[in-house]
């Protein structure tokens, strides 16, 4: 598991996939997730700070993978590099707010 962060942090992971499979699929479904479950939990009148806690659950996680490809992308440089990086702020942007 470890290594998946590491190769993720140093640039080691192909951009692409980076990119469409770790961000915007398994990123997007775990910030749906909870912003689901967070839901459940608000309609079943528990604590809104655990409400809140399980809906910015996955806000670190999304912070790493966009850091990490806006790392991959510099190191790739072009337009298209360019491109990824903004659609990974605008993907954090979305998942935070959503």
């Amino acid at each position: 598991m470890t290594d998946f962060f590491r190769r993720r942090w140093r640039g080691e992971a192909p951009l692409e996939r980076l990119f469409w499979r770790d961000m915007l699929l398994v990123g997007t479904i775990l910030s749906i997730a909870s912003s689901a479950l967070a839901l459940v939990l608000l309609g079943l009148k528990l604590p809104l700070w655990l409400v809140l806690a399980v809906h910015f659950l996955p806000v670190p996680y999304n912070i790493f993978l966009t850091i990490a490809v806006w790392r991959t992308a510099e190191m790739s440089g072009g337009f298209k590099a360019q491109l990824v990086m903004l659609g990974s702020a605008l993907w954090l942007i979305a998942t935070v707010v959503a």
